[in-house]
C-alpha cells in the first residue's frame, strides 16, 4: 500500500503536466503563424488599406515579433465593441493597435508590459479650443461629442460627460465630422490627437501634455499563458533596447521620444 502510495505520489505531477496544453509560445512556432487581432481604424497604431493590407506601429511591431518566432502574421479584423469577444474565443494569440489598459481588460485577459503613457485629451477645431480646456466646458447639452463605439473614449464619455451629445461614428472618417462642424468635440488618446493635428488641418488637440484620465497602452494577453507572456515581454523590452520600438515609432510619429 504504502509503495503504491508513493508511485502515485510520483505520478500526478507528471499527469498533471501532461494535461496542461502547450503554450501559445510553443503553437505558434509549431504553425509558424502568429494570430494577431486588430481593429485596423487606429492610426498611427494600425491602419487597414484598401488593399487589405496593415500598416501603423503595433502593425511593424507584430511583424517584428513574429519573426523572432520564426513565423508570419494572420490578421484577424475586429472591433472595439467586438475585441475582447474576439480574443477570448481564442481567435488570436495577440491583440495590438493602441489598446488601453483597463481594469474590466484585465479581468478576463492579461497585458504585456507597458508601452507608453497616453492619457485622454480633446480634438477639437483649432479656433474653438478655448471653448473646451475642462471638462466641465464639454459637459454640456449643446456640445456635440463623437466617438467610435466599444472602446475606452466612450466608456470616457458616458463616465464623465453624461451630458453632452454623443454619437458614435466609425473612427476613420470621425475626423472629417469635426472638421465639417457635424461635431465639436472627439475625446481620444494623445497620440492620436497629435497625430491627426498634423494629418488634419484645422483640428487641434487641447492641452495634450494635460490628460482628463491617465492611460496605459500595452498588448492584450491570453489569461494564464506565462510562459508566452515572459516571452512577449522579454522581446519588448528587447525591441526598446535596440531601438526596434523607437524605428517603428518613427515612421509614424518623426517626433516621438
Amino acid at each position: 500500500m504504502k509503495l503504491a502510495t508513493c508511485l502515485l505520489a510520483t505520478l500526478l505531477p507528471a499527469l498533471a503536466l501532461a494535461d496542461t496544453p502547450p503554450s501559445r509560445l510553443e503553437q505558434i512556432q509549431q504553425r509558424g503563424q502568429l494570430n494577431v487581432c486588430t481593429t485596423g481604424d487606429y492610426k498611427p497604431y494600425t491602419f487597414k488599406q484598401a488593399d487589405g493590407s496593415y500598416e501603423g506601429i503595433d502593425v511593424t511591431l507584430a511583424q517584428n515579433l513574429a519573426q523572432s518566432l520564426g513565423a508570419t502574421v494572420q490578421w484577424v479584423p475586429t472591433t472595439w465593441k467586438t475585441l475582447m469577444p474576439d480574443f477570448l474565443a481564442g481567435q488570436c494569440d495577440i491583440a495590438v493597435g493602441g489598446i488601453s489598459v483597463t481594469l474590466a481588460r484585465q479581468k478576463q485577459a492579461w497585458f504585456s508590459s507597458t508601452l507608453d503613457v497616453d492619457g485622454k485629451v480633446p480634438l477639437v477645431r483649432c479656433e474653438d479650443q478655448a471653448k473646451y480646456q475642462r471638462i466641465e466646458q464639454i459637459n454640456r447639452p449643446q456640445v456635440r461629442v463623437i466617438e467610435p463605439a466599444g472602446g475606452t473614449n466612450e466608456a470616457f464619455v458616458h463616465a464623465f460627460l453624461p451630458k453632452a451629445q454623443l454619437s458614435l461614428h466609425d473612427n476613420v472618417t470621425i475626423f472629417e465630422e469635426l472638421r465639417q462642424h457635424k461635431a465639436d468635440v472627439m475625446i481620444t488618446d494623445a497620440s492620436e490627437a497629435l497625430y491627426h493635428q498634423k494629418l488634419q488641418p484645422g483640428l487641434c488637440a487641447v492641452n495634450p501634455a494635460q490628460y482628463m484620465q491617465y492611460g496605459e497602452k500595452a498588448y492584450l494577453l491570453p489569461q494564464g499563458d506565462l510562459t508566452w507572456k515572459l516571452y512577449v515581454d522579454q522581446w519588448l523590452h528587447l525591441a526598446k533596447a535596440t531601438g526596434a520600438y523607437r524605428q517603428a515609432q518613427t515612421q509614424w510619429l518623426p517626433t516621438a521620444p
